[in-house]
């Protein structure tokens, strides 16, 4: 009871959040929603009409940018990106000057996992059978790069629209390993880590639980999955995605949650897009125990979506500021946030 008075008291007022998987704090100013805008409106793009483009390097039987003409694929497709941020030959020589000069080489890979064969497609409008397929893609992808001796870190991650960053509207996303953990996974580890030595317990798995008891933030789910607004959110409609069951990466999915995770992506990815009525934008990525072949109990396999949509279709939230040189903060609590993502359909806007 104390709990629920003092969360009543904090919905109009400005506090901090703290975040137990990060570190961090997170200022959160509800009040601020009531502030006027004349800022810049960016405009969302038209969703394609196109089922085929002649002209996207990643549509079936087109040449890509380096050159190379991709195969008449059907449903998914995996390359290794032509431009890649990281190779896979041996590291540069490192730097080490009296501890103010630090670098060191970083060895990895980078590839391309295109969704579908069709241009005008996305997850929110894909069958829960062909998200199945993707997921089936992703979870080879993360064994094959996982075996490899020297890298220990797989991250699957999709950025979805051009104001979050993607080079092109064909529905893909990218994989890129490497050898040393990077800040956002190494901190995740670090704090599950001491919360199991701490507790004797996972971390996520008693955060969830208390999620389900109070269940304010929770959007949607079923038996092997939730997808809840996280108390300590940063991003306006910012979700977490969580196994019901405490498992570390999608290699140890079984065939129920392989089903159920394409089952619950499809319904957000589907609210996501009914919130404002647009292809709505978003970075989203799984994040895996290392794969350094030693056991990682204290690991809880999860998913991050971060979408900068703020009010409406042309206002975004970008991080500037207080943000930048304080620390992160947000203006919709995520109790709003989950309701209004919960009140949405699960019937796409565009097949009403």
């Amino acid at each position: 009871m104390r709990s629920e008075i003092i969360m009543s008291n904090l919905f109009d007022r400005p506090h901090r959040r703290f975040n137990p998987l990060a570190g961090e704090w997170v200022l959160v100013s509800p009040q601020r929603t009531e502030r006027p805008w004349q800022g810049k409106e960016e405009r969302a793009p038209e969703p394609s009409r196109l089922a085929y483009d002649p002209e996207c390097y990643l549509c079936p039987g087109n040449t890509r940018a380096g050159g190379v003409r991709n195969p008449k694929y059907k449903s998914t497709f995996v390359f290794e990106n032509d431009f890649a941020a990281l190779r896979s030959e041996p590291v540069a020589e490192g730097l080490a000057d009296s501890g103010l000069l630090v670098a060191e080489g970083e060895r990895g890979g980078c590839r391309v996992v295109c969704f579908s064969d069709r241009h005008d497609l996305s997850l929110a409008l894909m069958t829960r059978e062909e998200i199945r397929s993707v997921i089936d893609v992703w979870v080879e992808q993360f064994s094959e790069l996982g075996k490899v001796s020297w890298i220990n870190h797989v991250q699957i991650f999709e950025n979805r629209g051009a104001i979050m960053g993607a080079s092109n509207p064909h529905p893909h996303c990218q994989i890129w390993a490497t050898g040393n953990l990077p800040n956002q996974a190494e901190k995740e580890y670090r704090a599950q880590l001491d919360h199991l030595a701490q507790h004797g317990r996972c971390l996520l798995c008693d955060y969830l639980a208390r999620e389900v008891a109070e269940g304010a933030r929770i959007v949607c789910g079923n038996d092997e999955f939730v997808v809840l607004v996280p108390f300590w959110a940063v991003w306006p409609f910012e979700v977490m995605l969580l196994s019901t069951r405490h498992l570390g990466g999608m290699d140890n999915l079984t065939l129920s949650e392989l089903h159920g995770l394409a089952d619950v992506m499809q319904r957000l990815c589907v609210r996501y897009d009914n919130l404002f009525q647009v292809p709505f934008p978003y970075t989203m990525g799984f994040h895996q125990p290392p794969t350094d072949g030693a056991s990682h109990p204290e690991w809880h396999f999860h998913a991050h979506y971060y979408p900068p949509l703020l009010r409406s279709a042309t206002i975004p939230k970008f991080m500037v500021g207080y943000e930048m040189l304080g620390s992160p903060q947000r203006d919709i609590t995520p109790e709003a946030a989950a309701g209004r993502l919960r009140s949405c359909s699960e019937e796409h806007y565009t097949r009403r």
